[in-house]
């Protein structure tokens, strides 16, 4: 018979879990990066229902147990040759808010911390609308006010994995060591009215020099460490810190591809610089309708392939890698950023965005305490935005 002060031994780990599931749904959780739009704008779907594939929509961020997002919407390359990013992009916005309005008894539009803050008191998710991609390749500053006055807050400073007219990109040739002039414009005019400025996708000099210039706090909002996985889109140890050190935040994707070693060397992958423009030849020529019927072919945004058991990694182990970034840049400075619905091979304990507290339970694993959870879950990002947004 088992004393009714001692715990059988086979009841700890589910006690375990119940209690980081607890903690889940006490702690304020927001992603860095969730793909939405892409699927609403070309499908002709709604987000407040339930799809029966993919990894996002209303139902299910909510049965994760997120309190907010970055609302993330897309641009991809094929846009930019015959020059579309600008309409396409408007049209996300604008189809963004039209959802979020049309589901306003469960999510609201956020422009700052406070309005985070207030919608959570109301029960409903914060959605802070975040733009990946070009709003316009050669930076127009009055078309980026545009996007603010719209309720863009969050802006990715280069076009995907594309160099725009203004800032090197990762993976795409290097035009300008970095920043031109325009560039540290760009960046001088989201300080002004208040815009997150996103690194993610940029280059290593791109990020040094915009965590220089800056006078916010800027976000890198999703990918891996170099330290894992040495490709451009990661980022170095250098960078990371610099943007730690101007109290900015480093958000780690759900792939394999950033942060499995033995998954990157299964498949062999290398991600040189090259040059995009080239690949995006065959669209110029395209309309915006021709682009939409062809992106269409690639929905839901998700990884389709198989991963031996042996190679997928767990939760634990991009757990670690977040610890990775704790030892290197301090609790303040690390968050999620998941990239649902943009195409990572996901853990094997996540399947969609609903499966949000197996993040929680794994960060528990490695002991971490409740105020350093609380931090990563989300506290880190909120931190950010109150400061460039609520000014």
């Amino acid at each position: 018979m088992t004393p009714r002060w001692t715990v059988p031994l086979l009841l700890v780990p589910m006690l375990a879990a119940q209690d980081a599931v607890d903690l889940h749904r006490r702690a304020f959780v927001m992603d860095g990066h969730v793909h939405v739009m892409s699927r609403e704008l070309l499908e002709g779907r709604k987000f407040g229902d339930a799809y029966p594939d993919g990894s996002v929509d209303l139902p299910r961020i909510i049965k994760g147990g997120l309190d907010a997002i970055f609302f993330s919407v897309y641009t991809p390359e094929p846009y930019y040759a015959p020059r579309h990013e600008v309409k396409h992009t408007f049209r996300v916005v604008q189809l963004a808010v039209e959802e979020i309005e049309r589901n306003h008894n469960k999510i609201e539009l956020a422009r700052t911390a406070a309005d985070i803050e207030r919608i959570n008191r109301a029960g409903k998710v914060a959605a802070l609308l975040d733009l990946e991609g070009g709003f316009d390749l050669d930076g127009d500053l009055l078309i980026l006010r545009a996007l603010h006055r719209l309720g863009l807050r969050s802006v990715q400073l280069t076009a995907h994995n594309y160099t725009n007219n203004f800032a090197d990109s990762c993976c795409d040739e290097r035009k300008f060591g970095g920043l031109n002039e325009h560039g540290r414009k760009v960046i001088k005019e989201m300080n002004r009215i208040g815009m997150i400025v996103n690194v993610a996708h940029a280059s290593e000099e791109t990020i040094l020099q915009t965590v220089e210039l800056s006078d916010d706090p800027v976000l890198f909002t999703h990918g891996g460490f170099r330290h894992f996985i040495d490709i451009p889109r990661c980022i170095s140890d250098k960078a990371a810190k610099a943007v730690a050190a101007k109290g900015g935040v480093v958000g780690i994707q759900f792939g394999n591809t950033f942060n499995n070693p033995k998954y990157f060397e299964w498949t062999k992958r290398r991600a040189p610089a090259r040059n995009i423009s080239a690949s995006l030849e065959r669209y110029k020529s395209m309309s915006i309708q021709e682009i939409d019927a062809e992106q269409l072919r690639g929905i839901p945004f998700v990884f389709k392939g198989m991963i031996p058991d042996d190679i997928r990694m767990h939760t634990d182990q991009l757990a670690r890698v977040i610890d990775y970034g704790v030892k290197l840049l301090g609790e303040d400075h690390m968050a999620l950023g998941s990239d649902f619905d943009g195409g990572p091979p996901l853990p094997h304990e996540i399947k969609d965005i609903a499966d949000y507290p197996e993040m929680t339970k794994a960060l528990m694993r490695l002991g971490y305490n409740e105020q350093r959870i609380r931090k990563i879950l989300g506290l880190n990002l909120l931190r950010v935005i109150r400061e460039v947004t609520d000014k």
